[in-house]
């Protein structure tokens, strides 16, 4: 799980070393079409055999991913990593805490909400826009769960993610082609873009399968709350984005709402399972 978190924020930080020289459309095209490569070799989706059904959320799923990572890797470059990713965060805290009624999960509500304002509070540096594109990205993260499941019930195995995968690169061919062209690579810029697709597509792919084997989901779940303080932490080592003591504060409010919303919501479910056997 440690490995998981790592790769996914160092492939990230790798990815903004490139985009001085390809820019984020690029980079994306790149990560877009490793993901593609890995998750094919991976699923080996029956492509012929789907029908319109199983294609549509598909489809779906495999235009949410490629926003995702766009918006994602674009509010990167215009706020640093750790506040882009802790935003995006707010994506599956809002799909934990949707469906709650519990006391508990609005307190976190309500701290994740006070936790944004204070990242999102005027200041002169602030970058509204970059801001934007991250909570964008958390509305698609959250889509991309839901869409995930839905994937998982209409198709066996990793299928269905591996052909949004393969869609979501075909879309990328023609617009990372024109980024490509005009912003021409460099070999450490290429380089630095492959690195990140491996990186933040194949190594977490391959990790979080093993770490699954080995771990209940709820912990995994938990665990996952701490990729914001690792991005921070990443974003200060290795591009020296550096952040204030209210917005490490404001991280650690998110990261710790996350954390209670999943670990008592797996708790919930399994004193549900006690009571009906």
């Amino acid at each position: 799980m440690v490995g998981s978190g790592l790769s996914n924020q160092v492939g990230a930080s790798v990815a903004a070393l490139a985009f001085p020289v390809l820019g984020p459309v690029g980079v994306v095209a790149v990560r877009q079409w490793v993901a593609a490569v890995v998750l094919l070799s991976a699923g080996r989706p029956k492509l012929r055999s789907f029908t319109a059904a199983q294609w549509r959320p598909v489809l779906a799923l495999a235009a949410v991913f490629a926003t995702m990572n766009l918006t994602l890797y674009t509010a990167i470059d215009r706020i640093g990593l750790g506040l882009a990713v802790t935003l995006e965060f707010l994506g599956p805290l809002t799909v934990a805490l949707a469906s709650s009624r519990r006391r508990v999960d609005l307190a976190c509500a309500l701290a994740a909400a006070a936790a944004v304002v204070v990242l999102a509070r005027p200041r002169p540096s602030t970058d509204y826009l970059g801001i934007g594109l991250a909570l964008l990205a958390a509305v698609c993260w959250g889509c991309y769960i839901l869409l995930n499941r839905t994937v998982g019930e209409r198709l066996p195995g990793l299928q269905g993610s591996a052909a949004a995968a393969a869609v979501s690169g075909l879309l990328y061919l023609p617009v990372g082609t024109a980024a490509l062209w005009l912003h021409r690579p460099t070999a450490d810029a290429l380089l630095c873009a492959l690195a990140a697709g491996v990186l933040s597509s194949a190594v977490p792919f391959l990790a979080d399968l093993l770490a699954l084997r080995r771990v209940p989901a709820h912990s995994f779940g938990i665990f996952m709350s701490v990729n914001p303080v690792l991005a921070a932490l990443i974003g200060m080592l290795v591009l020296d984005q550096r952040l204030d003591p209210a917005s490490w504060l404001a991280i650690g409010v998110i990261v710790t709402a996350n954390a209670v919303a999943v670990g008592t919501a797996a708790c919930r479910s399994g004193a549900k399972t006690d009571t009906s056997k």
